[in-house]
């Protein structure tokens, strides 16, 4: 199933590959000085700018079978060893405004966001996070330009990704609101959009702070972009709450007293003239149902509590439970009328307009297909074909993930969107937020002494990170 979630950063005016290879050059060099200058214009020479970046997350990028890591600039940051100095300077930059012009602005923005994804910068931004805020937030409020704007915002969703600190969204939430609903630009609109579900999630949101962000989002979809004045760019920003809508619903336990009026606001956006639009919302439509059941342990087919479903799984092996699950029963109808939903799905899932290019109707195709799969079983997780083949990702060299579940699915897309080529570092490095937001990965072990090998030893360090997040999740408390 292709990746649809790239609009983020299409925000104007873009640095060129020679402007950054000299805005590289010059930190660099900086950070490294103690090096020959032959290694430092090497490494920079090939360092683009974080918007730059976001023009590699293509459909050909295939989640199920591609990985995470195969992004311009990735093994270029594997060998950067002095990006903590490099992180240094450029903070110090950020924070010294007064000297600051808004392209100087712009290329720190576009600095830190490469450092930050490709690196796992917790340790080295821990005490200047109230200050990094206080940057961000003066340059979105400000909106000088375009691009420093959705830069800043960018910049943010990855500090409230790394920093764990539960203020982030107090803080922010007010701004990114109001820069929704104002801003003349649908470019900073969507990246507001993204940037609120990212801080709200990550930033110390908690659950009434997440109903409240799914209902404004919900307003948005259901508005067709109009609450918040979208003009030409209503469908990305439509498209962008249905995805952050989705993001949050995840971490909703009970979603039934309302599961009839979600499904209809997203079957009215099926007949929208975007595709993204149109999958996003079928995705939503697909967790809503899978929600709709629930592991037998916790319940029976009357509704009643089941005091035997722990025992249940005692004669099933690990890895059976990996990939099946406790078998789950329906709880309730997610909507009145099934068939006329699915009758929908299957016109997507077979659509051949003229007016519909070739890549946008094969992505229509393959994800309907899933959708349409799901709502007619709820227990049916997504699937890679129509032959039922279910998702599984590559992560780096080292892991292998298996997509089960429709709400994996949603929060493996949005933390990709966030992190983009950088996913596999944050993962590995042990990221708390990335870590307790997936299932635990399969590792296939590499051969060779780990006692000496470089390799051996950061296979040991992933398998640490990997135990220590199985002690704090357990797939069976999502549904």
């Amino acid at each position: 199933m292709p990746d649809l979630r790239r609009q983020v950063l299409e925000s104007g005016k873009t640095m060129s590959r020679k402007a950054a290879s000299k805005e590289g050059s010059r930190r660099t060099s900086r950070a490294s000085s103690a090096q020959n200058s032959h290694q430092s214009s090497r490494n920079a020479s090939r360092q683009a700018s974080d918007d730059e970046d976001a023009g590699n997350l293509s459909d050909d990028t295939a989640v199920s079978l591609g990985s995470f890591d195969d992004f311009e600039n990735v093994d270029v940051e594997k060998d950067n060893s002095n990006w903590a100095q490099e992180l240094l300077d450029v903070v110090d930059d950020i924070l010294d405004r007064k000297r600051s012009s808004v392209l100087s602005r712009e290329e720190n923005y576009a600095a830190y966001c490469r450092l930050s994804k490709f690196h796992y910068v917790e340790e080295s931004i821990r005490r200047r996070v109230p200050d990094l805020l206080a940057a961000f937030a003066r340059s979105i409020k400000s909106e000088t330009s375009v691009r420093e704007t959705t830069l800043a915002m960018r910049a943010l969703e990855l500090l409230a990704i790394t920093a764990t600190d539960n203020t982030i969204f107090e803080h922010t939430e007010p701004l990114l609101t109001r820069t929704i609903r104002d801003s003349s630009s649908d470019s900073i609109k969507v990246a507001a959009i993204h940037c609120l579900g990212t801080c709200t999630m990550f930033g110390g949101g908690g659950d009434e702070a997440i109903e409240d962000q799914m209902t404004f989002f919900l307003d948005i979809v259901a508005s067709d972009g109009q609450s918040i004045d979208a003009q030409e760019g209503a469908a990305t920003c439509v498209t962008a709450a249905l995805q952050e809508w989705g993001f949050m619903a995840t971490e909703i336990d009970d979603l039934e007293s309302e599961s009839e009026e979600y499904i209809q606001i997203f079957m009215d956006q099926l007949s929208s003239g975007d595709p993204s639009v149109q999958i996003a919302a079928g995705e939503n439509i697909a967790l809503l149902y899978e929600r709709s059941y629930t592991p037998q342990e916790h319940w029976t087919d009357e509704g009643e509590e089941d005091s035997n479903g722990e025992d249940s799984l005692d004669s099933e092996s690990e890895e059976q439970v990996y990939h099946t699950g406790p078998k789950r029963v329906k709880r309730y109808s997610p909507y009145h009328d099934t068939p006329e939903l699915e009758r929908q799905l299957q016109s997507l899932a077979t659509v051949h307009s003229k007016r519909i290019n070739k890549r946008d109707k094969r992505d229509l195709h393959k994800n309907f297909a899933s959708i349409r799969a799901t709502v007619a079983d709820p227990r049916c997780g997504p699937m890679h074909s129509d032959h039922g083949s279910k998702l599984t990702v590559k992560i780096g060299r080292q892991g292998i993930m298996h997509i089960d579940r429709w709400w994996k699915w949603i929060r493996l897309n949005s933390l990709r969107r966030i992190l983009q080529g950088g996913f596999a570092v944050h993962y590995f490095e042990g990221n708390r937020a990335v870590l307790d937001n997936l299932p635990v990965m399969m590792v296939r072990r590499q051969t060779g002494d780990r006692r000496t090998s470089p390799t051996g030893r950061k296979e040991d360090k992933i398998r640490q990170n990997q135990r220590r997040a199985k002690l704090e999740f357990a797939d069976d408390d999502y549904y």
